[in-house]
């Protein structure tokens, strides 16, 4: 029987073009269904103007997609990995793991210079405490300043002359065919990203076999692998996406290598290490890996 498929999304322009990715996949493999998108903005959405540390909880764009989703309003729902909270509802799975894009955040400056080029005192906007200590590890002579809203309003802010540069997820602007508004793409070695960045995540009701089958005829398997192992080692550290850890996971042969990090908010102190293990280990090489860096410390920087 033919079905609509109703799949959930965000109020911003990327959101809508993440789900569109997962609307097309989904058609071309199940062409006697239709699919639709369907809005659900999210608190932290409505409300731009409010740092984001003022917002209690993980999964402060997630949320109203759950339950949305547990209540039937839409089918399934998609979300950038990154942001989903180490723990899913009961009555939801995480069904399909996109491949991975690039998990690299970029630097956007007003002036063409990247981010080792730009002159003391400049403003850097970004909201994420991993991406402020990890870079204040390399400058401590550059203002690190808050910023909220959608990738289109974070560029016209930047535009306004409210900021000198700003870091996003590079994997947001390339979907949004904005790659040529990047400065330049931050090594890993300067900074590891947020476990999953780069990845979509499709969540579906456990109650729901049809949907969920034709779901996981896109899960990427190696990627799925890579944010297991990245978001285990965010759990076993205690962390979420308000504390300084990251991690990023490749595979390579079907040995899986994860590498991760723990640093002080002032970007003072650091340790970082990486592990190797097989494909089929994900969780206990974000476990092993977590456990090594408490060993030398972690905890004290957490």
């Amino acid at each position: 029987m033919k079905r609509t498929v109703v799949i959930g999304a965000r109020g911003s322009s990327l959101s809508r073009c993440q789900a569109e990715i997962v609307r097309v996949k989904l058609e071309a493999r199940w062409r006697d269904h239709r699919c639709v998108i369907k809005t659900i903005k999210a608190r932290a959405d409505r409300r731009p103007d409010v740092p984001m540390v003022a917002f209690s909880g993980e999964g402060i764009f997630v949320k109203e997609l759950e339950a949305a989703l547990v209540g039937g309003q839409i089918d399934c729902a998609v979300h950038s990995l990154k942001d989903l909270p180490l723990e899913t509802p009961g009555e939801l799975t995480i069904t399909a793991i996109t491949e991975r894009e690039e998990a690299r955040d970029a630097f956007i400056s007003r002036s063409g210079q990247g981010f080792g080029e730009m002159p003391p005192a400049a403003r850097i906007g970004t909201s994420s405490l991993r991406r402020v200590s990890q870079l204040r590890r390399r400058r401590t002579d550059v203002e690190f300043a808050d910023i909220r809203g959608n990738v289109d309003t974070r560029l016209r802010k930047l535009q306004d002359g409210r900021y000198d540069a700003i870091v996003l997820a590079a994997c947001g602007l390339i979907r949004l065919g904005l790659e040529d508004r990047i400065t330049e793409l931050l090594s890993l070695e300067v900074m590891l990203p947020e476990p999953g960045q780069g990845a979509l995540a499709v969540e579906a009701r456990r109650s729901d076999g049809e949907l969920i089958e034709m779901l996981r005829s896109f899960d990427h398997a190696p990627s799925r692998a890579c944010v297991e192992a990245e978001r285990s080692f965010l759990r076993a550290l205690g962390g979420g996406c308000r504390v300084p850890i990251a991690a990023y996971a490749s595979c390579h042969k079907g040995v899986l290598r994860l590498e991760g990090t723990v640093v002080s908010i002032d970007g003072r102190h650091a340790l970082r290490d990486r592990l190797d293990d097989s494909m089929e280990n994900p969780v206990a090489l974000g476990d092993r890996l977590a456990k090594q860096l408490l060993g030398q410390g972690a905890n004290t920087l957490l």
